[in-house]
This record gives C-alpha cells, structure tokens and sequence, in this order.
C-alpha cells in the first residue's frame, strides 16, 4: 500500500510539473476591473506566472473548503464535547454511589457484590 501512495504522489507531482512548464506565461492580476478601479483612482495589479495563478487557486479553494468544513462541523464537536463532559459527570457519580454503597464494608465482600 506503500508503493500505491508514493505512485500517487510521484503522478500528482509529474502533473503539477508539466501544468507549471505548460502555463509559463506571466499574466497580469487586477484586483478591481478597469471600470471600478477609475471611480477609487486605484488600480492594483501584480504579475505572475500563469501556473502560479492556478496553484495558488486550488490552494485558496482548499483552504475555503476547510475552513468552511470546520465551522460546519461546530455544532457536532460541541454535542461530542458535552457528550464527554456528562459521561465523566456521571462516572464520578457511579464511584462515588459505590463507595457510599460499601463504606464500613470489608474489601473482598465489596468486591464480591460489586461482581455481581
């Protein structure tokens, strides 16, 4: 299984290299289209390599997708945490009723009863 992964990650890389090679053009990125950039006197631009435009689309995409993930998974971690914290509430209360059970009791007839 080993070798299926580092076949997966040699032919992602084989891909990502020949996308790079293929789009070395340098492109010019405007934050705001010319019409709007005209009524702010702002025009910010940057030029870049066409692949790094792409890759630095997916890499923005993925971590949207993540963030987004992890905020719509709030409410399920938060049930699982008061889950946790009741389920510990109520382990201490088992120990504590037991001890209560046995107090003045010898410590093999407790167990004994607790077998039981």
């Amino acid at each position: 299984m080993r070798y299926v992964r580092y076949l997966c990650i040699a032919v992602f890389a084989v891909a990502l290299i020949s996308v790079a090679l293929a789009n070395r053009g340098v492109v010019t990125l405007q934050v705001l289209p010319q019409e709007v950039a005209g009524w702010f006197a702002v025009n910010p631009s940057v030029q870049l390599p066409l692949f790094l435009v792409i890759l630095g689309s997916i890499v923005a995409g993925l971590l949207v997708g993540f963030v987004w993930e992890w905020i719509r998974e709030y409410g399920e971690r938060a049930e699982k945490a008061r889950l946790a914290r009741e389920t510990r509430k109520l382990e201490r209360e088992i120990a504590r009723l037991k001890g209560e059970k046995h107090q003045g009791k010898d410590e093999v007839l407790a167990l004994l009863d607790e077998a039981s």
